[in-house]
């Protein structure tokens, strides 16, 4: 899952990303809400520097600080990019398994359904997905299944 410099804007200095815009989800999660009856959410664990960055783009990433040279290993939270590349690449993990009915914001996903059962089985099928594409999930951070669950700022 290595950030390459296949990225256009750290292979050559004349071509750029398009920054991707947030959308406001609070919408799709109110209509997909009016259906469910019970919920769950899952939030990645450090998610952006979980995504390692390849030794030849590390340059691209150097600061120096008290007089001493660092990088990042891992894609920075702070570079408008990184938003967008993580969550193409939860999304591309999770398209590559048979993943339930979701919506992701980024590193942020929500299951639904109308049993505790049924969401918890789609929470941890997702959970497997990730894990499995090298993703960290702290149990800390998934939460349910609930009957009302905050999701993005949206109850």
């Amino acid at each position: 899952m290595e950030i390459d410099c296949g990225l256009p804007c750290l292979k050559r200095s004349d071509s750029t990303i398009e920054r991707c815009c947030a959308r406001h989800v609070g919408t799709p999660v109110r209509a997909e809400s009016k259906a469910a009856k019970w919920y769950a959410t899952i939030d990645i664990a450090n998610a952006f520097f979980s995504v390692p960055l390849a030794a030849e783009c590390r340059p691209q990433f150097a600061f120096t600080w008290r007089g001493v040279q660092f990088t990042w290993n891992g894609l920075p939270q702070w570079w408008k990019h990184s938003p967008t590349i993580c969550h193409g690449l939860i999304q591309a993990a999770l398209e590559k398994g048979e993943v339930p009915e979701h919506l992701q914001y980024i590193d942020d996903i929500i299951v639904w359904g109308n049993m505790a059962m049924e969401v918890f089985e789609k929470g941890e099928k997702i959970i497997q997905i990730l894990l499995k594409a090298g993703f960290a999930i702290k149990q800390s951070k998934v939460k349910g299944p609930t009957q009302e669950i905050q999701f993005l700022g949206v109850k």
